[in-house]
């Protein structure tokens, strides 16, 4: 809140002595966006982001790098919204005009390629997605070193393009050595390193390795126990992620607490998904397993709705959630909206098959 006011009073100063169009109102109008992009506070951000975009477009020049930042910062709120069909072009456009501008390994574009990967990753385009990330991967090594966090922010990301595939041989290194930078840069004990952490646990805990898993769940969990400042949907992941995995055992009582936790954070920032949808299928199976059908209909409903915003109508996720979700329609004698479901699922798989 105090970095806020203090870049408000600024563009207020900016904005009287300078104008509302000068280049200044514009960096002021773009930190106050990425401020809100921190915040995960999407619409504020898309608001001063698209101001300052204006600003520097008409000042600068449409092809001018400056304008790339504010592409950038307004494809990143569109992309908090899960609007990706508005996200694509900025991104792109962002990415011609640093190409064209700077040298091939310069660090924005390490940037922008990046970003343009990781959309597609979110959108589960991961054969668009693993060449940008590479890439991009492969400038942040040569302009920043091995050891560097940002670096190992890029070896995350590909590391779970790799996991959500099923790549685990491929992952598994990956994530190893982001962990092993964050202990030399002693960067463990943040949200990053508990990101990290949470990282390896799902590798282990998606190929069965409970045993390895469940230590380096507790270990994430502990950093925000002991920095309970550290307020961010990630941690609702985490807990889901760590529910999951009793849950997967049958340890139903240890599940249950981790599962209310992590839903109640969920509902308190809104994040728009994959993996706030994945989470909610989650915990609707948890009930439905349990015979707890009341409980379980909300959140299959929820996860579709998400799935379908996200992804598209005939994503292979949203089949997926459709076809638990008529499984509890069988079970509440709901035979018509069940069928109606079905039929559903059959159509889309057949289409991606196809």
């Amino acid at each position: 809140m105090e970095a806020e006011n203090l870049f408000r009073r600024a563009l207020a100063i900016w904005e009287k002595t300078l104008g509302p169009n000068h280049p200044n109102v514009a960096t002021c109008l773009s930190n106050i966006a990425f401020n809100y992009l921190r915040q995960e506070n999407y619409a504020e951000a898309e608001e001063f982001s698209q101001r300052s975009l204006s600003i520097r477009e008409q000042v600068l020049g449409p092809e001018h790098s400056e304008v790339a930042y504010s592409l950038i910062a307004l494809g990143q709120a569109y992309g908090g919204q899960g609007k990706y069909a508005q996200t694509e072009p900025l991104y792109l456009r962002a990415l011609a005009i640093r190409e064209q501008a700077l040298e091939s390994d310069h660090p924005s574009v390490a940037l922008s390629l990046h970003v343009l990967g990781r959309l597609y990753h979110e959108q589960g385009k991961h054969a668009q997605a693993e060449p940008l990330y590479v890439r991009a991967l492969s400038i942040r090594e040569q302009t920043l070193g091995p050891d560097h966090p940002s670096f190992a922010t890029y070896l995350s990301n590909l590391g779970l393009l790799y996991h959500e595939q099923g790549k685990y041989a491929q992952a598994e290194p990956l994530y190893q050595r982001v962990l092993s930078i964050g202990e030399k840069t002693n960067n463990l004990q943040t949200l990053d390193g508990a990101i990290a952490i949470n990282n390896l646990a799902k590798l282990y805990h998606d190929q069965g390795r409970y045993v390895e898993a469940e230590p380096l769940y507790q270990r994430a969990m502990t950093i925000f126990e002991k920095a309970p400042q550290l307020i961010h949907p990630v941690v609702g992941q985490i807990r889901g992620n760590f529910a999951k995995l009793y849950h997967d055992q049958r340890r139903y009582a240890e599940a249950e607490p981790l599962y209310v936790s992590a839903l109640a954070m969920w509902k308190q920032h809104q994040p728009k998904n994959r993996k706030w949808a994945t989470s909610m299928k989650n915990i609707a199976a948890f009930y439905y397993e349990q015979g707890r059908y009341a409980e379980a209909e909300p959140l299959y409903q929820q996860a579709l709705t998400i799935c379908e915003q996200v992804l598209g109508l005939e994503d292979p996720d949203v089949a997926n959630i459709l076809e638990s979700y008529a499984a509890l329609l069988y079970k509440t004698k709901r035979e018509a909206e069940a069928a109606e479901l079905e039929a559903r699922v059959k159509g889309i798989r057949a289409k991606v098959q196809g």
